[in-house]
């Protein structure tokens, strides 16, 4: 990968929520990093860590009961040790966020024209007027008709698909070289679903930025994403190119994911069911400290197969897995 071209480098990071007197590791180590015009998508079951690294990134996180560590370097500088004051010169400006809610997003007492125009006013030295310009050709940028009408009415006057557009036109206002995208067609019909993904896709054409998009739909992934982070329990257990996470997937999670969706011409196994993955991930305060973290789910595999302490192994290049229990996994009840 080309220095010139990364983004964004993330190094060992670590995120921690207070819980009572103690701290307890949400993110745990991730490293990886963000180029030009690449989409990396973080997937994963909820409550693996995902929206928590998003909001890491973007510094949008209570200082008095989180602890963040390790290395977000953009630009020569690590973000982690910026305080909030610098971090709202660089949050909107340099890196947009595409929230999951737009409705709990958007101010319920401020039009779409006022919350789109706030960016603006904070980052760029536009006038009123340049700004009231602006406004109207992001919604029009985003496919939303009318303009003029549409940037005088209030969220709850908007739809769904309506309200997922603004979100990104906000995050979209200054042009920002980074996006994150959490979740952004959750809760959104197939045809917003594709229509919010081409609309991204455009945009990374005109600006060449990059997008972290997170999302629990792996066919949203195998649609858009140029490479793929497998999150589980707050460490990503597998990193790889798009096509090798479906065509040559190694992590018995990674596996256990993809088997889990149903497919047209194989719904179910043998059994006529499809595939459950046991067990649940674990909470924070239950966290395996050493070990593969998805070995209790997995409990037919000798725990002799796993590391005591999993590291990334890069089987082929530019594709990493976590721990050795890869080498032979297998399904239980297959040879």
């Amino acid at each position: 990968m080309e220095t010139d071209k990364i983004l964004l480098e993330v190094n060992d990071l670590h995120t921690a929520f207070r819980i009572k007197d103690d701290f307890y590791d949400a993110v745990d180590g991730v490293s990886f990093t963000l180029s030009k015009n690449e989409k990396l998508a973080i997937v994963g079951e909820s409550g693996c860590g995902k929206s928590t690294l998003a909001t890491a990134i973007v510094g949008l996180h209570n200082r008095l009961n989180t602890k963040i560590s390790g290395e977000i370097l953009y630009k020569g500088q690590n973000l982690v040790d910026l305080t909030e004051e610098q971090y709202t010169k660089i949050r909107g400006n340099e890196i947009g966020m595409i929230f999951q809610d737009p409705l709990a997003s958007l101010n319920p007492l401020m039009t779409i024209e006022a919350q789109i125009e706030e960016s603006l006013f904070y980052h760029t030295k536009l006038n009123k007027e340049q700004r009231h310009e602006r406004v109207l050709e992001l919604l029009d940028q985003v496919g939303i008709a009318n303009p003029q009408r549409m940037a005088k009415q209030y969220p709850h006057e908007l739809s769904g698909g309506m309200r997922q557009r603004v979100i990104i036109a906000i995050a979209l206002a200054c042009k920002p070289p980074i996006i994150i995208a959490d979740e952004p067609t959750t809760a959104l019909d197939v045809t917003i679903q594709a229509q919010i993904l081409d609309l991204l896709n455009e945009i990374q054409t005109e600006t060449e930025s990059g997008i972290i998009l997170i999302t629990h739909d792996l066919g949203v992934v195998a649609e858009t994403a140029d490479r793929v982070a497998v999150m589980y329990a707050g460490q990503f257990v597998e990193i790889a190119p798009v096509h090798e996470i479906f065509n040559n997937p190694q992590h018995p999670y990674t596996r256990s994911l993809l088997r889990s969706i149903p497919q047209s011409n194989d719904i179910a196994d043998e059994s006529g069911e499809l595939h459950v993955i046991q067990g649940v991930v674990p909470t924070l305060t239950k966290m395996p400290h050493k070990g593969c973290r998805f070995a209790p789910r997995i409990p037919w595999i000798d725990a002799s197969e796993h590391e005591e302490d999993p590291q990334l192994h890069e089987v082929s290049p530019g594709h990493f897995v976590r721990c050795t229990c890869y080498k032979n996994f297998h399904f239980e009840g297959e040879e």
